[in-house]
């Protein structure tokens, strides 16, 4: 008989085949040759304790593996035996007791599983699968080559089987609940366990005497595919509840229950009711550790999961999961630091988003207007304003896209897209209006309004399409939120028995209790999304060359080039320019078709990583490079995939560089050596800005897949450097006061010293851009020592906050501008009374890259006496003091020192008590 068996899979050879011992193989094969049938009785002469039974008689009685000596000389002496050798293989052992084991037919209940193929495969079709390759080719496979189910066990723990049976195996009963076992055995049982059932007997029908139960129990495999109708106890109880959850609408469960609960929950639902057990099924795979090995306790290779959720919160468990290969199927290597990146790039800006709302946006409006802010929630924002318009319509866009992918239970789908809608909310939409949301920018007070509408309408529709991904987190923003929520038309259709409702205001107890947010579908505009869409590709190349060529969005340029062959989208930037201009911080914005006029041309280069998989090829493949025409390179660009010399090349194989020249640009495209001579002479200039040159624009290019290609003039010259400077001044002082926990309201008074003439003129012609931002008194122009004097005499408590030095890292010496800032206490955060000294909060201490010189720290002791000296000498004095005691009172640190020094405040910041009191005495 010929077959192919496991394990002959390279070679041809000869395997006996054994009927009464049976491997799965030779069962198959002894099944399809005739030799046995299934409804034959097992024939096995070996009893339970492995010996030869009678029918056997030359080795009956003998251990099976005893008697392999004696078998071979019985065959030697019938002239049957061909030779007789030793050879080493795998064979199985008992774990337990470590003797050698043997496959024994016995007999087993089966279901007929063979005969429901078909049925089962359709069934299969009925359902929803994720990932669909599971349902179609794993598990669509094993149903095809499913054979009959032995559901029996030869073991005492376990569900007995309901079947009384007669000696001679002609009379089958099956029993279906404890009051038929009752009506036919006249015994009423309470435990269905083993022990209670076994002694109950049946009287027989047909003459037979006594029925008794087959002594085997179910496989727990049957159990578990019982799983719908065991819990609910159906159909003794429950009907209407069960079919009204059956079949369920989803479950989930690992890769390793295809043959498992996901086979057997089908096998019993087909069988029972021609439906499939559930409607929809997500398939995950294993979570191993790092190192890829399986998670072990003994080994402790993984990170306990109660520290990960006491870090980063449970939510970022939770997305990482979600957004992981496992619930595709695949298996999963856990790192920690993949939920901080979680943290990292979605809660925390989603927080910062949320924190500048209530703090830098309603409390202002509030303050300002005398009257509380509130919408309602269902309510549409009615703005003007495009990018109002855009996040509006980018937000009904998740909501719908969320819904959606729930709907086909494609969780892995949701992350990505929730990551790239808080960019576009953070980075773009709360960036780019910033200023209207504080009401800085605004002609009236209905766009403030119109803005914080937006944002809150925003923020309140991504927590609930998020609930049910970041549960704690969203309903943490939602209790926060819900004061600025007036949900008073919930009151008039109010159930006075509804829980979790607040009966005074209508507003739900939680966000969880919400159900009613739908999106707005007609507030979707494709054609708003796109417009800013290019725009923002835009502005991501621009910062793209800003990053290669080492320039700070500070620096401002003079010109940006966007150049488009297609009008739609060359419009379409026209129509975003004041906030291209922004972004790019350019003076001005052209958008054109007209490549030729820049002398653009395309460069292709060779990866030099290819080399090791070209080897020999490279250098036909790298001249062949060099020769490619633009339109074979503007090819690549849009597909990534080009064949050159006979070699497929793609991704990051080759690189393709635009390069400017000609038609009044500056040729980028130098010999080497000139390009090393002009960069050895750029070394003795600032690496912060470009150098100036006076004979026109000094083009850099970048593109995109999409054909959009952008220019920077990356020249500089005095008045663009100045308001570089400038913006670098008001970043200093805007950080001074970030670090110092004020907040925009906090009177400050800034004093401006220098002797720079360059730094003074500066002052003066970029007062109004710094006046804007800072929005405080500002004294500029004075002496140094003469500002100093004047500032710490004007103010009698020493509210000075801090020093800040801006120097010009490229041309002007360090140090010759420097920022004082003085807080104007009002009785409201005046220190408490308790407090002998008042306190300068130094908000913060800069020198300058490369100064040799130290900072000088002015000092006000409790007479008003200054002292004055350097930032080391105060640092040491406060560190190296040697304090006697310390004491803790209202949240404030009291360090004692020795009473020769005169009683002082010092620099709070040094120990890292921002808000503290430090008193030396």
């Amino acid at each position: 008989m010929i077959s192919r068996h496991n394990g002959c899979k390279d070679h041809d050879s000869l395997i006996e085949l054994e009927p009464r011992f049976p491997s799965q193989d030779d069962f198959r094969v002894c099944l399809r040759e005739g030799i046995v049938t299934k409804d034959m009785p097992p024939v096995c002469p070996v009893d339970a304790s492995g010996r030869f039974t009678p029918e056997v008689g030359d080795f009956a009685g003998q251990y099976v593996k005893d008697a392999d000596k004696s078998i071979c000389q019985y065959l030697k002496k019938a002239g049957r035996l061909v030779n007789q050798s030793t050879i080493q293989h795998s064979y199985p052992f008992c774990w337990r007791s470590d003797t050698p084991l043997i496959y024994k037919a016995v007999p087993t209940w089966f279901i007929r599983v063979e005969d429901l193929v078909d049925r089962l495969l359709a069934k299969n079709a009925e359902t929803t699968w994720v990932p669909e390759f599971i349902k179609e080719k794993r598990f669509a496979n094993w149903l095809r080559d499913a054979r009959d189910w032995a559901v029996s066990r030869n073991r005492y723990w376990g569900t007995p089987i309901p079947i009384w049976v007669s000696d001679d195996m002609e009379e089958v009963v099956c029993v279906g609940s404890i009051d038929e076992l009752e009506r036919l055995s006249g015994r009423r049982v309470a435990d269905l366990h083993k022990e209670f059932v076994d002694p109950i007997t049946i009287p027989s029908k047909m003459g037979k005497g006594d029925l008794h139960r087959i002594p085997e129990v179910f496989d727990c495999w049957f159990e578990s595919g019982s799983m719908p109708y065991a819990q609910l106890h159906y159909p003794f109880e429950n009907a209407k509840r069960f079919k009204e959850g059956f079949p369920a609408d989803f479950i989930a469960e690992g890769v390793d229950q295809t043959r498992g609960w996901f086979y057997t929950l089908l096998v019993l639902s087909t069988a029972l009711f021609d439906q499939p057990p559930f409607k929809n099924l997500i398939v995950s795979g294993i979570v191993l550790a790092s190192d890829g090995q399986k998670m072990s306790k003994r080994q402790k290779n993984y990170p306990d999961p109660m520290e990960v959720i006491n870090k980063y919160g449970s939510d970022a468990l939770r997305l990482y999961l979600i957004n992981s290969p496992v619930v595709r199927a695949q298996n999963l290597r856990f790192f920690e630091s993949g939920v901080r990146d979680v943290l990292k790039d979605v809660f925390i800006p989603w927080y910062n988003a949320f924190r500048f709302l209530m703090k830098s946006s309603v409390m202002p409006f509030e303050r300002e207007s005398g009257q509380r802010f509130v919408v309602r929630p269902n309510d549409f924002p009615q703005t003007r304003n495009y990018m109002d318009k855009w996040i509006l319509s980018f937000t009904q866009s998740l909501m719908v896209f969320v819904r959606q992918e729930l709907k086909a239970y494609r969780l892995y789908t949701v992350v990505p897209r929730l990551v790239k809608f808080i960019d576009h909310l953070v980075n773009w939409y709360i960036r780019m209006n910033r200023r209207r949301l504080k009401g800085d920018a605004v002609e009236d007070r209905a766009d403030w309004l119109s803005a914080l509408h937006t944002l809150v309408k925003v923020l309140f529709q991504l927590i609930f399409v998020m609930a049910p991904f970041a549960p704690f987190f969203t309903e943490f923003i939602y209790q926060h939120l819900r004061d600025k929520l007036n949900f008073s038309e919930n009151l008039s259709t109010l159930d006075p028995n509804q829980l979790g409702i607040d009966k005074a205001t209508g507003a739900p107890e939680s966000l969880h209790y919400i159900t009613c947010v739908e999106p707005h579908t007609d507030q979707i505009h494709e054609d708003i999304e796109e417009t800013v869409a290019w725009m923002q590709a835009a502005v991501e190349l621009g910062r793209s060359i800003r990053t290669k060529k080492d320039l700070p969005l500070k620096a401002p340029l003079r010109e940006a080039v966007v150049i488009h062959p297609e009008g739609g989208v060359l419009k379409a930037i026209s129509s975003m320019r004041p906030y291209i201009v922004e972004e790019l911080n350019v003076r001005n914005l052209t958008v054109t078709a007209d490549k030729e006029k820049y002398g653009i041309r395309l460069r292709g280069r060779l990866n030099p990583a290819v080399g090791a998989r070209l080897k020999s090829q490279v250098k036909v493949v790298m001249e062949a490079v060099a020769r490619l025409t633009e339109e074979q390179l503007e090819a690549y660009v849009k597909t990534n995939e080009l064949t050159v010399a006979g070699t497929t090349l793609s991704g990051d194989d080759l690189t393709v560089d635009y390069v400017v020249g000609g038609g009044g640009c500056h040729d980028q495209s130098a010999p080497k050596k000139q390009k090393k001579a002009q960069a050895k002479d750029g070394e003795k200039k600032s690496q912060a800005a470009p150098p100036a040159d006076p004979q026109g624009p000094l083009y850099e290019a970048q593109a995109d897949s999409r054909g959009l290609l952008i220019l920077l003039d990356v020249r500089a010259d005095a008045e663009l450097e100045e308001e570089r400077i400038a913006r670098e001044l008001i970043n200093r002082i805007q950080r001074a006061r970030k670090k110092g926990n004020l907040v925009p309201e906090d009177p400050i008074q800034v004093v401006i010293s220098t002797t720079s003439e360059v730094l003074r003129r500066l002052l003066k012609s970029h007062a109004a851009l710094i006046d804007a931002t800072v929005k405080q008194p500002i004294a500029c122009n004075v002496e140094a020592s003469a500002a100093k004097e004047a500032a710490l005499a004007a103010l009698s408590d020493a509210d000075r906050l801090g020093q800040v030095a801006v120097t010009d890292e490229a041309s002007i010496p360090p140090d010759n501008l420097v920022v004082t800032i003085f807080h104007r206490r009002t009785s409201a955060n005046a220190p408490p009374k308790d407090v002998r000294v008042s306190c300068p909060r130094v908000l913060k201490v800069h020198c300058a890259a490369g100064s040799d010189r130290p900072i000088e720290v002015c000092l006000v002791d409790a007479s008003g006496r200054q002292l004055v000296g350097s930032l080391l000498e105060l640092i040491q004095l406060v560190s190296f003091g040697a304090p006697s005691h310390h004491r803790i009172h209202h949240g404030r640190v009291s360090m004692r020192f020795p009473s020769t020094r005169a009683h002082c405040t010092a620099l709070s910041n040094c120990f890292n008590y921002p808000m503290g009191l430090i008193t030396l005495g």
